[in-house]
């Protein structure tokens, strides 16, 4: 007869628990280990040598309750259920319903660490010798991410439409590249044609001769706006949150450039009077040609922050 679970367990001097598990040895199919639950302990008891009898009730031991420090504890993680396993017929070799009838993980199982720096180094393995296949087909797909700023001159107008010192809005359309597709559309910039007293304000408000240069990405200069230059040319975008804006009466102060979504307020010079922006309205590269052709390079810079950081 089977041990069963729930069944008392009895040493030679008195009665220690009961029997709260069972574990099977998968290769004999016999019981091989009790899982005694005694005094709050769970012990694991071999039956073999250990088991003198086994009746419908109790499951009695030929040692004395005293020896039972003899006995290992029992460490669940260390096994897995019988109906988690494949093995045929298991359970025809078994009466010991109900509860858990348990067999040994095995241990390679049991040292997860170990399987998965193995897992983890042969991942690594086929990372590297995949990468110079990869590699290729990376740098294909991504070239267009990293290309250098666009630096090219793009008409905007003509000298002859702007008044001198009122800001004129002119449109154009702009070709973007986004990675191997070319996409079309409509931006505007801020013409102004100073007199000689706002050019000086423009520039003075910006620091003078320095906000004459554009630099390229490896700080080069790039292009100079000539100090006489016959037109200036203010970004469309509000350095804010790079927000249109545009020229309007202002209660407050007169003819301004005014943000309606955040409310930010520049003078003609592109000066903040009012409001969230960081920073004065950006300058363009910026030349006309003999012809009275206004050009520029349509730069953007990063909104929100106090320096000038070109993201385009």
């Amino acid at each position: 007869m089977q041990p069963k679970i729930k069944s008392k367990v009895v040493c030679t001097d008195r009665e220690i628990g009961e029997v709260a598990r069972v574990i099977v040895d998968p290769l004999t199919r016999d019981i091989s280990h009790l899982v005694v639950k005694a005094g709050g302990l769970e012990l694991m008891v071999p039956t073999e040598g250990n088991v003198s009898a086994v009746t419908d009730e109790t499951v009695r031991l030929n040692c004395a309750s005293g020896d039972l420090a003899k006995f290992g504890r029992f460490h669940r993680e260390e096994f897995v259920q019988v109906q988690e396993v494949e093995i045929a017929h298991l359970e025809r070799h078994l009466d010991v319903t109900p509860g858990e009838v348990l067999v040994p993980l095995p241990l390679l199982e049991r040292d997860l660490s170990r399987r998965s720096f193995f897992t983890k180094f042969t991942n690594a393995i086929g990372a590297v010798l995949a990468l110079p296949l990869i590699f290729p087909a990376l740098k294909y797909i991504m070239y267009p991410m990293y290309q250098p700023f666009n630096n090219s001159w793009i008409k905007l107008g003509r000298e002859q439409s702007a008044q001198t010192d009122i800001p004129k809005l002119m449109k154009f359309q702009k070709t973007v590249q986004e990675g191997f597709l070319k996409r079309e559309f409509e931006k505007s910039h801020w013409v102004i044609k100073p007199s000689p007293e706002l050019r000086e304000k423009i520039y003075a408000e910006r620091g003078g001769e320095k906000s004459l240069e554009f630099r390229d990405e490896r700080g080069n200069l790039l292009w100079k706006n000539r100090p006489d230059a016959e037109v200036v040319v203010l970004s469309g975008k509000c350095p804010h949150l790079g927000c249109a804006f545009r020229w309007r009466k202002h209660r407050v102060f007169g003819q301004a450039f005014v943000c309606p979504c955040h409310l930010s307020i520049f003078d003609s010079t592109g000066k903040v009077l009012d409001g969230p922006s960081p920073r004065p309205l950006d300058l363009l590269p910026t030349q006309v040609t003999a012809g009275g052709e206004v050009k520029i390079i349509d730069m953007e810079f990063k909104a929100g922050k106090q320096a000038q950081i070109r993201i385009v």
